[in-house]
This record gives C-alpha cells, structure tokens and sequence, in this order.
C-alpha cells in the first residue's frame, strides 16, 4: 500500500508484527511500542531551494525559542540530594532558554516556590476526587502568573482498575460537565487536558472550550496503549484544519529527530520527559540545558534538510514508513 495512509504517513504500514517487542521484553510496554513506533518513520530530503530553519512559535500570546518544552514533571525535589531542588532547576533551564516549562503534581508550596524562579509555566493539576482542591490549585496557578493551567486526565485510575490514590489523595473521573466548570474556573487563563489519546476525547476537550490538548500515554500508564504518533493524524483530522486547538504531544521524545516527526504529523510544541534526567540529576540546570540545545540543533538540522524554513511550514509529506 503506498499513497498517504490512515496514519497520515508514506510507503508501507508495517503491519502488527512489525511493532511488537522482543520475545524478552514485555509486549504490553507501551513506552517499547511507542520506541518501536517512532523509530519506524523515515524522512525523505528536499535541499533544493533549502535555507536555515527558524525554531522561534508563538503560544499564549507569547514568543518562545523553540517547540520543544520542559515536562510536567511531580515530586522530582524529593528523589534528590537534600540541598537539590531538580523542579526548580529545570524550571531555571526553561526561563533561561526561552521556553515553555511544565509543572505536575506538587502541592500549593512548592509550587510557589517552582513558579519563583520566573519561567512562563503551565500548572498541571491531578484529577482529584475532590473537586474543590482542583479549584483551589487553579486559584494558586493563577495568583503565580502561570501561562496556563490544566488536569491530568490520564491519572484517574490505579494498576488495580480502582480510582487511584496518590500521595493520599483520591483521584476521581473527569466528565465534560467537569471540564467546562474547570475551563469556567480558570477565566482567561488557558486550560489544557494532559493524557488525550484519542479522537473521540480531543473532540470532547474541543467541545468543552479547552485552550489545548497534551496527546500522551503519561509513561505508558495503560497496557498496550498506543503511541501518540500513530493516533495524532486522527486526532487533527476528527478536529478539522479549522480548529483553534492547540496540540501537544510528549512520550518518548528524546532527541530532535523525535521532536521533528510530531512536529511534522501536526504538534504545535512537544514535550521532552525522560530525556533530560541524566543531566538534570547529574548537572542541573546546566545538564537540562546542554541537552535541549541538542534537541534544538537536531530539530533545525531535519528542518534544514527537509526544506523546511519555520514551523508554520511542517508537513507530514516527508515523512514515510520504513
């Protein structure tokens, strides 16, 4: 089958086989499938006419250096040495780097303290059960000048299929009814659902008046789950080329040239997670930012080579199926 499939790619869809894991390795990993996923989309070259690419996006009535963001990462303060604070030293890396910084669960103090340092940062909430936390950790976001604020959708439910618990808190479900009443909380600040991972969710999330979407399996949360890229083309498709909803995406983006293939099937900014822990937890603000200048250089070197001069320009027509 050649032509532009489902997935919104070129050239042959491997089909099942070619995305389940070694017989070692566990084949409900969704972080392996997801590895798999990214690493089987190829890029082809046009140089002709091809000029450096300029990484600078506007969101939030903002202009930032480059898509690729810091990730919502939680309770990092308490994995490291005493007198280290890894959230705010990445959070130190976004403001001194021009970029988008992301904030998980953390209660109302140390958020504080994390939104001190300065960077434009998005404040995302946990589902909790009780509804009046969430609006109060709203409230927070917004007396800390944060960008934007958002809920985990993804986080309702434990490894036992029961509403989760985590740090003592309950988690409970999220409805549309609850979205709009969160969007309605918010005001002005944009609201973003972290953990959409399927067409008929981003349309909800649409529905209900969300500012964006944050496509994502959080880690690979649920078995099999599949990779963001693969659902992404449905997700902008179900939406249609109108929509004002801004789409981002993370899980797995490690390196530029990941960046560069959400990027091209329809992200507006991505999020790198794992991918930074090495240096932050090693060097701090300086290992973050060492790895994102990477990042940058990787995702503008493929811009270049695809002829590709701003990320208005990104097309999925050059990407292709190995």
């Amino acid at each position: 089958m050649s032509g532009t499939s489902k997935t919104g790619l070129r050239g042959p869809w491997p089909g099942p086989a070619g995305m389940i894991p070694e017989p070692e390795q566990n084949p409900a990993d969704a972080n392996i499938i997801n590895r798999q996923y990214l690493d089987s989309i190829l890029i082809e070259e046009h140089l002709i006419g091809a000029a450096e690419a300029d990484l600078t996006f506007e969101l939030f009535r903002r202009t930032y250096s480059s898509p690729i963001m810091m990730p919502a990462f939680s309770h990092l303060n308490k994995a490291g040495k005493p007198d280290r604070k890894p959230m705010q030293e990445y959070a130190q890396a976004a403001k001194d780097l021009g970029l988008v910084n992301w904030v998980g669960m953390e209660p109302d103090d140390e958020y504080r303290s994390i939104a001190a340092v300065g960077a434009d940062t998005v404040r995302i909430i946990k589902p909790f059960a009780d509804h009046d936390e969430i609006l109060k950790q709203i409230e927070t976001a917004r007396e800390c000048g944060a960008v934007a604020v958002g809920i985990d959708i993804d986080h309702v439910f434990g490894e036992n299929g029961s509403y989760d618990v985590v740090d003592g808190h309950p988690m409970g479900p999220v409805t549309s009814k609850d979205l709009e009443s969160y969007i309605d909380a918010a005001g002005d600040l944009p609201f973003i659902a972290k953990g959409v991972l399927s067409a008929a969710d981003a349309e909800i999330c649409a529905e209900a008046g969300c500012y964006g979407i944050f496509v994502s399996h959080h880690h690979g949360r649920m078995p099999f789950a599949v990779p963001p890229l693969l659902v992404l083309p449905d997700i902008t498709d179900a939406l249609g080329e109108n929509s004002r909803l801004k789409i981002f995406v993370d899980c797995g983006i490690d390196d530029g040239r990941d960046a560069f293939k959400a990027l091209a099937l329809g992200a507006d900014a991505v999020s790198v997670g794992r991918g930074i822990l090495p240096g932050l937890l090693s060097e701090g603000t300086a290992g973050v930012e060492k790895k994102i200048q990477k990042m940058n250089q990787e995702l503008k070197q493929l811009m270049g080579y695809t002829g590709i001069r701003n990320l208005s320009e990104m097309t999925s027509e050059v990407l292709w199926f190995r």
